[in-house]
């Protein structure tokens, strides 16, 4: 991405390209201090609208504005342009770049990764902010995701875009024995930490995507990239070319893959497209839309002219083919394939004449890139299926998996991604959909959608779901503009005080900042529920600004609060709503409902409760649940509208509500069928019987390791919920231990760490999941007690409090295996300490320099002596 658009600083993904677009535009605001943007009208429609829902209640005002007329005043932080627009125009942006810097206004650039190796990239522009979709990159359509949005920002001697960009940012440092290591940059910045003040409420994003983009161009390289993207064009070109030539008009003549066309008779047109079975965009002015990709094939081109003209001078040839995809068993019980009938152009014919296409061509124009890209040896050595895999392996092997032991992250949920529940994803059937086709086409993914969006309203009790918001940030956010839209609705508007408990997911407060909310934190008592007189006291001081509360239940401290309904009950008593968050669901669903003990409002995790994989990062859908009075403000889309409603949308695809019995079908995104697989093969009876085991394990594992550690909260029985709390805080007085030290030294023994000083600073919270077998957290937990023994030893004088194997860990291989063991304790001890721990996943770096990797943030492709 940073090659690709000239910028030096990106981040490691964002949910799509229209919440980047959004993003982009709070960015701007924070660096300038200005609050107001202009929004090109030729944007696509779904990115000015998440824009506007974004904008809105962060005060930020937005005026769409025609190219030509930009009108920039003092108060103006961006101006917003999409290249190619959305008519598929390319223009000369260098007058508008330099009048916004005249003014001081940032330039943000909505860029196609594909044309952009062709055209001047945003850096040349001199952009200052480059977002979009990295799709076009190896990820399928999937009827409107997920795909990876991307954002990069210019640097100068202050990294002032960089220290203020959203989302994760993967910086270069070094480890202990020297080694070049890679690391999460600049976390001050993310809502872990900063909360109500962090940049963005992003959490989730989609790493996963993100590295299917990367593989494709290291697969590919720079120039197979340009060929295809020059191949596409050529094509457009030539279609245009052609479509000239029988009388139709086209809008532009700068154009990449995107035509718009008036066409002589749009009813005649609209018939041969249903009988080529072919999808186009229809403007509101009557013209249509046709976009190609490396995917159009000369029949698909023949088509394209059929459609359009109603005959074309191209042949066809009828020939039998053998067809694999249709092979069916014959009577002598041995596969072979049929001979089936299929059209096929005379190739050769067509291929010359788009080659001899007298279109102008980008190459040939201003806008043509002269700056290079992709010139590291990763993008210009794996260029086999061979070398691609065994690199993907090599990485792979660096990282610890659900595949090598658990992973026991606190408030994660890291359970079981059945393979039976992942194989539909990868079927065309699934994958293949654009986010657009019509309802009529689409009526297997509106059954599935049906079923989940039922299947979620019995299992929460709440009376309608949105399944829009792509991520659990997401789902927050988009729950409480619907709490927002309810009161202003009623005549409401000074309602703006949302309560949070002081434990909570870093999520809420900084979801609440963004939905224009004042966040007024609420203690927590000595034994981590909240603290009831303290919420009474501010319900009471606020109630005539109280809008809602974000409670999590069980709590974030891992307890099942007995005063979850009084809390709630006290709440609505004073005028707010309850927003109940649905991140610990996977000990709630077969045994509450938070329907039923009065929540309004909740999102659930898709990615954690039901079992789509976390991919490191993303992807996640976040969808909302809400009581009645609450479904009318439930996101809308300006392409497809919900029930009525286009716009309020909180992603760029389109998707909606369900009622019970559901009378509303939508979509959503190409992993969903994740969830319907997971809920339709565990039923009602597994669901109930998983959020016990859940339970179980948890406290099995707690039991275990109380005594040589203390269990920070418990409820008034004595026992955790799903997750628990250990405390740390006491060994660095007695052994000059940390926290941070145990994560590390875990490693030595074959496992992810839990998670570390949250809620509370100084402590590891573990979450088993009901997928860990009693042996796999026999391990974790003799792991943990051995630990505890090598701290008793330092306790002890055993062990040095400086060179000790908790100090030095993580221990690698090359540093086991050297010549120079010079650290006072045996190399047995630091690598074997367990005997499992010879089938381990070794880690590949020493200890990780933060304070190194902070100062010295730069892109990760260059070799390392380029940072020195």
């Amino acid at each position: 991405v940073a090659d690709l658009t000239g910028l030096p600083l990106t981040n490691a993904s964002l949910l799509d390209e229209s919440t980047a677009v959004a993003e982009a535009v709070a960015l701007a605001v924070r660096a300038t201090k200005r609050h107001k943007a202009l929004l090109d009208t030729y944007l696509h429609p779904q990115n000015i609208d998440v824009t506007k829902t974004r904008s809105g209640p962060l005060g930020i005002t937005l005026e769409e504005l025609n190219f030509d007329n930009m009108n920039f005043e003092k108060d103006v932080a961006a101006v917003v342009v999409q290249y190619p627009d959305t008519e598929g125009r390319i223009r000369n942006l260098d007058q508008l770049i330099a009048k916004a810097h005249e003014n001081g206004t940032l330039v943000v650039l909505v860029c196609d990764l594909m044309a952009l190796t062709l055209l001047k990239s945003p850096g040349d522009l001199s952009a200052d902010i480059a977002v979009g979709s990295a799709q076009r990159f190896g990820v399928p359509l999937g009827y409107g995701g997920p795909h990876p949005g991307f954002m990069a920002v210019t640097k100068d001697s202050k990294n002032t875009l960089g220290r203020m960009m959203p989302g994760r940012i993967i910086g270069v440092s070094r480890g202990a024995n020297g080694e070049k290591a890679l690391r999460l940059a600049l976390q001050t910045r993310e809502q872990h930490i900063r909360r109500d003040k962090a940049t963005s409420n992003i959490c989730t994003a989609q790493a996963l995507l993100a590295n299917m983009s990367a593989m494709y161009a290291v697969y590919h390289g720079p120039k197979r990239i340009v060929e295809i993207a020059r191949a596409i064009h050529k094509s457009t070109a030539f279609l245009e070319s052609e479509l000239i030539k029988a009388g139709h008009r086209t809008a532009h003549k700068n154009y990449f893959d995107t035509l718009k066309v008036t066409v002589k008779d749009l009813a005649a047109f609209k018939q041969r497209a249903e009988e080529k079975q072919m999808n186009f965009r229809y403007y509101s002015d009557g013209c249509v839309g046709v976009s190609l990709d490396e995917t159009t094939k000369a029949s698909d081109l023949v088509d394209l002219l059929y459609v359009f003209n109603g005959s074309t001078k191209y042949n066809e040839v009828t020939v039998l083919v053998p067809s694999e995809l249709e092979a069916k068993r014959s009577s002598r019980e041995i596969f072979r394939p049929d001979l089936v009938e299929k059209n096929y152009i005379l190739q050769d014919e067509l291929a010359d004449a788009v080659q001899e296409t007298a279109s102008p061509l980008i190459g040939n124009s201003e806008h043509a890139r002269t700056s290079s890209f992709l010139e590291h040896a990763i993008f210009n050595t794996y260029h086999s299926e061979a070398l691609l895999v065994r690199y993907i392996k090599r990485l792979e092997n660096k990282d610890v998996s659900l595949a090598h032991s658990m992973i026991p992250l606190g408030s994660c949920t890291m359970k079981l991604n059945a393979s039976s529940q992942l194989i539909p994803i990868t079927w065309d059937s699934f994958n293949g959909l654009h986010p657009f086709a019509p309802l009529s086409q689409t009526n297997g993914y509106q059954k599935l959608f049906s079923d989940v969006e039922k299947w979620l309203c019995e299992i929460t009790g709440y009376d309608n779901f949105s399944l829009q918001p792509n991520s659990g940030a997401n789902g927050e956010y988009a729950g409480l503009l619907c709490i927002r839209k309810y009161l202003d609705s009623s005549d409401q508007q000074q309602r703006n005080v949302c309560l949070i408990p002081s434990s909570a997911h870093g999520t809420n407060p900084a979801s609440a900042n963004m939905a224009h909310m004042r966040v007024v934190p609420v203690d927590s008592d000595k034994h981590g529920n909240i603290n009831y007189k303290d919420l009474a006291a501010k319900a009471e001081r606020y109630k005539d600004e109280l809008a809602a509360i974000m409670v999590t239940y069980p709590s974030t401290h891992g307890v099942f609060e007995s005063s979850i309904r009084d809390v709630i009950d006290k709440v609505h008593e004073h005028g707010g709503q309850v927003y109940l968050d649905g991140a610990n669901m996977n000990a709630q669903v077969g045994l509450c409902r938070p329907g039923d003990y009065g929540s309004d409002v909740s999102h659930l995790n898709l990615h954690k409760t039901f079992c789509i994989p976390h991919g490191g990062g993303g992807p996640g859908i976040g969808p909302i649940g809400v009581k009645k009075h609450l479904a009318p403000f439930l996101p809308g889309h300006p392409v497809i509208p919900v029930d009525g409603r286009s716009d309020g949308a909180v992603a760029g695809a389109p998707l909606g509500i369900c009622q019970v019995p559901c009378e509303i079908h939508e979509r959503n995104l190409s992993i969903l069928p994740i969830t319907w697989a997971y809920i339709r093969m565990m039923g009602h009876a597994g669901l109930k019987k998983a959020s016990q085991m859940a339970i179980l394990n948890a406290n099995y594992m707690a039991r275990r390791l109380e005594g040589p550690y203390r269990i920070v909260y418990k409820d008034e029985q004595g026992l955790v919920a799903h997750e628990f709390i250990l405390d740390c805080k006491p060994f660095k007085k007695s052994a000059g231990v940390e926290v941070v030290d145990i994560a590390k030294r875990l490693m030595d023994y074959g496992f992810h760490s839990p998670t570390m000083s949250w809620p509370v600073h100084d402590c590891l919270m573990i979450e088993p999941t009901e997928s860990e077998d009693k042996g796999e957290m026999d391990r974790l937990v003799d792991a943990l007690l051995s630990i505890r023994e090598e701290i008793a030893m330092i306790e002890r004088g055993e062990l040095d409090r400086q060179r000790n194997p908790l100090k030095m860990a993580p221990h690698t291989l090359a540093k086991v295996a050297s010549d120079g063991w010079d650290l006072p304790y045996p190399r047995e001890l630091a690598a074997f300490p367990k005997p499992w721990c010879h089938q381990k996943n070794w880690p590949t770096t020493g200890r990780i320099d933060d304070q190194y990797g902070d100062k010295n943030l730069v892109c990760t492709c260059p070799p390392m002596e380029a940072y020195q």
